[in-house]
């Protein structure tokens, strides 16, 4: 059951080799081996087993599947409402809390056939990129316990990777689906603004956040996005001869750099070997102006957190009542103070909402110009960062800024080490005009059908 992805799963449950049953107590048994170690899960559904076996029964009695999703069981983000379970967005400030409804991907997880298996740790409230939390603590990249899984879908990223479930649901507001999918050999995607409801969902940054599928291939993450979304994405036709332009100033030029260069190097030869058109893109666009004077994230987080705690009616509804009551992990206290300072009605946010008008325009702009089908770029510009350190030079804000869909792939492992055999995963981003989810997955899917990358971690090095 390792690795198995959905087609396979469902082949298996129609040829009665193993029940849905069966493959739920192998993930929550994984859960009970190894979690203490990678501290991934914040809660378990009691009722999973009970949901499998329903899955079981319908097979029996009519021989059909009732859903694209039938008995997959599936890892929530804890910070997406889920009916039987609490959503705590990884703060005690929310420990035990409940809304008692699933938000609206959700329920159409759960019509799909989905089974909700556990609810996985993220950075605190998704603000930042390591994946700490007062409530869980600091989940382990399951690669290379001395790193973060990336973040803030860390938990997600890691149980995926970890095979504790067999997809997950991230949300990501800067970089963090892509960023954990990138740190754990996962395909993830962000989709258009939009695309996906937002209901149910702890919200950060309304204008930048959305939610995406976080899988261990492409067609598992293509399969999760059409039912968030309920749109058919996974059988365009390909691109012909589809033209890449890879984004020069998204790469690191240092020593720390060469590990992700080379591998992108060959990514590059490996798509160019197959039939892709790559040119280079010299417009300097650069990642920690977009981060540090365009992203609105900061400045919409107390009015829209606050907004949404007091809809649900939290014990603690508000920024200020999360601060004074202390219940929260200390690594957020800087970014919650200063958001409790900054206001959406303030000129400076005005100015940033120009200049994120500005960007998307100077995108449309570039693909028409080289009638690109997508950019490429790595995700992260260096190796995951090591437990205690912060995220830097990640590339995912271009496209959480302008709301276009983003697809992080795999693209191989850095020089294999004591504390991780495997390598450290190394992943390269996909980013598209909006609504353009298919194509990228077209194109994605091509480049993984001739060099498949992924690569379980070596669970020896969890015991």
């Amino acid at each position: 059951m390792l690795e198995i992805d959905i087609s396979t799963y469902h082949q298996a449950l129609r040829g009665r080799q193993f029940t849905a049953e069966e493959l739920v107590a192998f993930y929550l048994d994984r859960i009970e081996r190894y979690d203490g170690v990678l501290s991934g899960i914040i809660s378990v559904n009691p009722a999973a087993v009970d949901q499998a076996r329903h899955y079981d029964e319908i097979l029996r009695e009519t021989g059909k599947l009732c859903g694209s999703l039938h008995g997959v069981p599936v890892l929530i983000k804890d910070n997406i409402e889920t009916s039987g379970l609490p959503v705590t967005a990884g703060s005690l400030s929310l420990e035990g809390f409940s809304t008692g409804k699933d938000a609206e991907l959700v329920s159409r997880l759960k019509a799909a056939g989905a089974i909700v298996l556990a609810k996985t740790n993220l950075h605190e409230f998704a603000i930042w990129g390591e994946t700490i939390s007062s409530i869980k603590g600091q989940t382990l990249n399951p690669y290379d316990l001395t790193r973060t899984p990336g973040g803030s879908s860390g938990g997600t990223g890691a149980a995926v990777a970890a095979n504790f479930g067999l997809v997950g649901i991230g949300t990501d507001t800067i970089n963090s689906i892509r960023s954990p999918s990138s740190a754990n050999s996962l395909v993830g995607i962000r989709p258009t603004v939009g695309l996906v409801s937002n209901d149910g969902i702890v919200p950060y940054s309304l204008t930048q956040d959305t939610a995406g599928p976080m899988a261990r291939s492409l067609a598992d993450a293509a399969t999760v996005l059409e039912v968030m979304t309920g749109h058919k994405l996974s059988n365009s036709e390909a691109p012909i001869k589809a033209k890449l332009g890879v984004l020069k100033s998204f790469f690191g030029a240092e020593a720390i750099h060469e590990e992700v260069n080379l591998v992108m190097t060959k990514t590059l030869e490996d798509l160019l070997s197959i039939g892709f058109r790559v040119v280079d893109i010299d417009d300097p666009i650069e990642i920690s102006e977009l981060v540090a004077n365009i992203s609105v994230h900061m400045y919409e987080l107390k009015a829209h957190l606050n907004s949404y705690l007091e809809s649900v009616n939290a014990p603690y509804a508000s920024i200020d009542a999360i601060l004074k009551s202390g219940l929260y992990h200390p690594g957020i206290g800087e970014n919650l103070r200063l958001a409790n300072r900054l206001e959406i009605d303030s000129p400076e946010y005005a100015q940033r909402m120009e200049k994120r008008a500005a960007l998307q325009k100077q995108l449309q702009s570039i693909f028409l110009k080289h009638e690109l089908d997508a950019l490429i770029f790595p995700h992260q510009q260096q190796l995951v960062c090591k437990v205690g350190a912060s995220q830097v030079q990640r590339n995912g804000a271009l496209s959480a800024i302008t709301g276009y869909p983003s697809l992080c792939m795999p693209a191989g492992f850095s020089t294999a080490t004591t504390v991780a055999p495997v390598g450290v995963p190394i992943g390269f981003e996909l980013l598209g005009l909006p609504n353009n989810e298919a194509r990228l997955i077209t194109i994605a899917r091509l480049y993984e059908s001739n060099f498949p990358k992924r690569r379980p971690p070596f669970e020896k090095t969890w015991l």
